[in-house]
């Protein structure tokens, strides 16, 4: 195979997997369902945004709370401390 198909193919592939994941299908369920998994008293807004897009939501960490698109709404989540669950959830 010449270099330039070689290097084209690598292109693509690369541009494939840098498309970002999408988690428009997910649903309020499925959002309560992961973040009433465990507890943890000491995270923060910027843990539970990094926690949450691990489980492909798209979650975003603004101020004290972290924003969390759901496709057609945006929920806000804030940290609880040592309350059951990692956080309350405005819909």
């Amino acid at each position: 195979m010449a270099w330039k198909e070689l290097s084209a193919i690598c292109l693509v592939s690369l541009a494939i997997m840098l498309v970002p994941v999408s988690a428009s299908n997910a649903s309020i369920s499925d959002l309560k369902s992961t973040v009433s998994a465990f507890e943890d008293a000491h995270m923060n807004a910027e843990d539970l945004a990094f926690y949450l897009a691990t489980h492909n939501f798209d979650a975003r960490p603004n101020g004290g709370h972290v924003e969390v698109n759901l496709g057609g709404s945006t929920c806000k989540l804030t940290p609880n401390g040592s309350a059951p669950g990692l956080c309350s959830i405005e819909i």
